[in-house]
């Protein structure tokens, strides 16, 4: 079986770059998803409630998506479980794009959901397969960076083309599917070659690594993938709200809600530019309960300004959104490399594919709950609501890294939150 060994210089491969560099080109179409929502609501003419019940259901069907990803991934592959789901992700892009009714729309919305989770254990497995364990952590930093700048030139596509027709997001979304789906067809190794090249790597550098035909025990026996899982899910619940309920917040504050491209990319801009500081002294250094203190707040305070900004005017919001960005900034780290470090051989797409599900639950849970709060209470309500959760998880989250870095027992390394600034994705 061939055998391609880590760069002796500890560089990342290049097949690890090409496959980072196609999930931001996928990136790109990334911003449909905000809009389904809308699209619901003025194509179809459905109540807001039934527009959050179709993206709850695209919500549910992610979970056990995500979980299929992580078992195909160590059973047929990294490349071909990539494969399969971008595939079917532009499929059902391309159908909710041309949808006839709701009904049709719905349908479409709940394949995407089964396929839009299938190729991401898969590629941060990828990427544990062909990095040293001690450059991981900047590799995944490097994907991050990626979809970060994909989702600059989301925003961009989502406020220009979205003032058109929001269908044709959708049919972007498709394209820079499979124009991912090409690069990593073309330009990663075979499954059986990616497979064995980590393995032998991993051994020679005695590390953890995988070994598909060893069966290995169930991640949700592992405490420490527990926690680590538990500690993202308020995070992601806050970050999928705001994601998916900005543009009816716009909308409903007399905005069009196309300007929330605007927004994203405004946040984006902000994490790339800040990110290079990350990794000077001071913050690199900053103990997890601190880090994990500011970066609440400083998300607080940028939902706070959504809350009390002046209705219609979007300069407004720009200080906001800046101040929620640095937070996020701050909360992200080292979680993948954390979770591909826990997992036994050949278990590395499991353990991902499980500290993904707080995504999932995120995904589920944030629809109803912002359409609710928006349809029944008002914009400003939601952003207190989100603002309130975060000075609450300023608090409790510090209290809880601190718990989790005194545990030294069965449930292995501490999580993630606890070696650097910052834990979530």
């Amino acid at each position: 079986m061939p055998v391609t060994p880590f760069r002796p210089d500890g560089a990342v491969p290049r097949y690890v770059r090409l496959l980072i560099a196609a999930r931001g080109v996928n990136q790109l179409g990334a911003f449909s998803l905000a809009f389904l929502t809308v699209l619901l609501c003025r194509d179809f003419g459905t109540s807001t409630a039934a527009a959050g019940a179709v993206a709850t259901a695209f919500g549910v069907a992610t979970i056990p998506s995500r979980l299929l990803g992580g078992r195909l991934a160590d059973r047929i592959g990294r490349r071909r479980t990539i494969l399969i789901g971008l595939l079917g992700c532009a499929a059902a892009q391309l159908g909710i794009a041309a949808a006839p009714s709701l009904p049709a729309a719905a349908g479409w919305a709940v394949l995407l959901g089964l396929a839009f989770e299938l190729y991401e254990p898969p590629s941060q497995a990828m990427i544990a397969d062909g990095t040293r364990p001690e450059a991981r952590a900047r590799t995944y930093a490097l994907l991050t960076t990626a979809l970060a700048v994909g989702n600059t030139g989301a925003g961009l596509i989502a406020a220009i083309v979205g003032r058109s027709n929001l269908r044709w997001l959708f049919a972007i979304d498709a394209a820079s599917c499979l124009v991912c789906a090409l690069a990593v067809r073309l330009g990663t190794p075979a499954d059986r070659a990616a497979l064995s090249s980590g393995t032998a790597a991993d051994r020679a550098a005695g590390a953890v690594t995988d070994a598909p035909d060893v069966k290995q025990p169930s991640p949700w026996r592992d405490r420490a993938l527990l926690a680590v899982t538990a500690a993202g899910t308020v995070y992601a619940l806050v970050y999928m709200v705001l994601l998916m309920a900005l543009p009816l917040s716009l909308a409903a504050s007399g905005l069009n809600p196309a300007s929330a491209g605007v927004l994203m990319t405004a946040a984006t801009v902000v994490i790339v530019v800040a990110r290079p500081l990350m990794r000077t002294r001071l913050l690199a250094d900053l103990p997890a309960p601190a880090a994990s203190a500011a970066g609440y707040v400083l998300m607080a305070a940028g939902l706070a300004g959504y809350a009390f900004a002046p209705a219609g005017s979007l300069p407004a919001l720009l200080a906001p959104t800046a101040a929620w960005s640095l937070g996020n900034l701050l909360l992200s780290g080292q979680a993948f490399a954390v979770v591909a470090g826990l997992a036994p051989a050949g278990a590395s797409a499991r353990y991902l594919a499980v500290f993904g599900l707080s995504w999932g639950f995120a995904t589920v849970a944030a629809p109803p709950l912002g359409t609710w709060l928006i349809g029944g209470f008002g914009p400003a309500t939601l952003w207190t609501s989100m603002a309130v959760v975060c000075l609450a998880m300023g608090v409790v989250q510090p209290c809880l890294l601190r718990a989790l870095a005194d545990d030294s027992g069965p449930a292995g390394p501490p999580a993630p939150v606890l070696t650097k600034a910052g834990a979530q994705r």
